[in-house]
């Protein structure tokens, strides 16, 4: 049964950092592409970022770019997201996923695994 667990979130002030991980376990992820994907209150779920296990090709929302980093550490079978320049309106719950068959990296229904989320709260 495959399980990702999140964790990393907290509170902080405009223009910090967090990283948050997602720690998968359950079967071989080698093949899966991992994303991060968020949600803010009374919003849609939106895409972060996202990677390829096997191949590492990396993708990111537009706001995502130069300031949040994707990465993977297989020996810990564990996905990244650090995040720097924090701003309030990255306030969200952040989600972890995985896609065995490599749909369309931005779209929520693509993955067929799903975190319970850590919630992130930048203050002004």
């Amino acid at each position: 049964q495959v399980q990702l667990v999140e964790s990393g979130g907290g509170l902080v002030q405009a223009g910090g950092s967090l990283r948050l991980s997602c720690a998968a376990s359950g079967r071989t992820f080698s093949a899966y592409r991992m994303g991060w994907f968020r949600q803010a209150p009374g919003k849609e779920r939106e895409f972060v970022a996202a990677i390829n296990w096997s191949d590492g090709n990396i993708y990111y929302a537009g706001y995502a770019r130069g300031r949040f980093t994707i990465s993977i550490d297989s020996a810990k079978n564990t996905v990244y997201l650090q995040m720097n320049s924090l701003k309030p309106e990255d306030t969200a719950i952040y989600y972890c996923a995985a896609d065995l068959h490599h749909g369309a990296h931005y779209v929520a229904g693509a993955y067929d695994y799903w975190g319970q989320g850590t919630q992130v709260t930048v203050s002004s």
